[in-house]
């Protein structure tokens, strides 16, 4: 057999071969609606700005400097995390303000919002990768299992790496009445692992979508997408913000900074409390993820340039996917927060808090990690990039 009938069979066949883990990639009418997307151009998504994706060192240089024997010593907690021992107890009621943040880890975050509970990126897997045996792993457990969580009235997911979206939980939450909101293209890979496609709401940026009483707005991100063999591009990455009748925060997902976020302050902000990811980032990818500092000033942008709400750093302390030192973002944060004169939560994994009430502040990764120096004490009106060349030379130096 030749032609379209025999390529159609054997793309059946290659697909039925495909790890689970990989998820789906987009097809049929979720296709045709990626290449009507304003952001879809030359076959692929595009950023907001340019924005190099790989590392700017060959790949077998920066697995000599991330491998390094004395690299891996620093990229780990000396002692045994702490994770907060009270965390289901503490979510048994409601929140007094009406607007309660609970950091499980990494860029996983239950907001529980005007009386709906929202989940973002839940990751409840032992590793972010498509293998039970390799990849990187937890260094801490999670607060709580997944089954006493309770319903949330959505899940949202930011994209579709291994660290954002992770197959045994998406399984888990599969059985749920929960809704699912997600970037484009990303739910192929929920309705391969058995979500419901009337539970998937699938939006494109500024885009929203009401669930429970609440709007869930997919915003602009400056990142990247894939998960399997072949990164097509073909599935959004997103940022997020969710509204309530009294109350609303900002998620960043993975992004680099841009000057997108003072245009979703201006839309969509203020914000009560923001979820920033700070972790993860590195003078050889300093396009896709943010330093502390960047952090802040994305913070400020979405708050129309002043101090205002609260801030959490996410997308450290869990995972080990960079070089810099395991507990360097909270410790920076501290400076790059101080410097602007912006509250910043520091909550213990599993640890609520709500933005209007008395805030974690202790910084608690200290008791299980090598000294972090402060490295930087930032001209104030300085712009990133000085804070990043600066963060570059002392790396060096160390």
């Amino acid at each position: 057999m030749t032609g379209p009938e025999h390529q159609r069979s054997l793309r059946t066949r290659l697909r039925s071969m495909r790890p689970d883990a990989f998820g789906a990639d987009p097809e049929g009418v979720r296709m045709e609606r990626i290449r009507n997307s304003p952001n879809f151009a030359d076959g692929v998504f595009r950023n907001p700005e340019g924005t190099r994706t790989r590392p700017s060192i060959p790949m077998i240089e920066f697995a000599k400097i991330y491998f390094r024997k004395e690299e891996r010593a620093r990229r780990a907690p000396v002692g045994t995390v702490p994770v907060h021992a009270t965390t289901l107890a503490d979510l048994s009621g409601p929140p007094a303000s009406g607007l309660r943040v609970t950091w499980l880890g990494h860029s996983s975050v239950l907001t529980e919002i005007d009386g709906r509970r929202v989940l973002f990126d839940p990751v409840w897997g032992e590793r972010c990768s498509p293998f039970a045996f390799a990849g990187p792993k937890r260094v801490h457990p999670a607060p709580l299992p997944l089954a006493a969580m309770g319903p949330v009235d959505a899940v949202v997911i930011s994209h579709d790496h291994y660290d954002h979206l992770d197959l045994p939980t998406i399984k888990a939450l599969a059985g749920t009445d929960t809704v699912f909101a997600v970037p484009l293209g990303v739910g192929a890979h929920l309705e391969r692992w058995g979500v419901a496609a009337d539970r998937i709401r699938e939006l494109d940026w500024n885009e929203t979508t009401q669930i429970a009483g609440i709007s869930l707005t997919a915003t602009p991100a400056r990142h990247f997408c894939g998960r399997g063999m072949r990164n097509q591009q073909h599935t959004l990455w997103a940022s997020w913000v969710v509204a309530g009748p009294d109350h609303r925060v900002y998620h960043s997902g993975d992004t680099g900074y841009f000057s997108g976020f003072r245009e979703i302050g201006a839309e969509y902000g203020p914000f009560d409390a923001t979820m920033i990811q700070v972790g993860a980032y590195s003078e050889f990818w300093p396009d896709i993820h943010m330093t502390p500092a960047e952090g802040v000033r994305a913070h400020l942008d979405l708050q129309g340039g002043m101090p205002h709400g609260v801030l959490l750093p996410i997308h450290w302390a869990t995972f080990n996917l960079a070089p810099h030192p395991w507990a360097e973002p909270g410790e920076w944060m501290t400076d790059a927060a101080a410097e602007a004169g912006q509250p910043v939560a520091f909550p213990r994994p599993g640890e609520p808090f709500e933005p209007a009430g008395e805030l974690p502040v202790e910084p608690w990764w200290r008791t299980v990690s090598e000294p972090i120096p402060h490295p930087w004490r930032s001209p104030k009106g300085a712009d990133a990039g000085q804070v990043r060349r600066e963060e570059v030379d002392l790396a060096g130096e160390r």
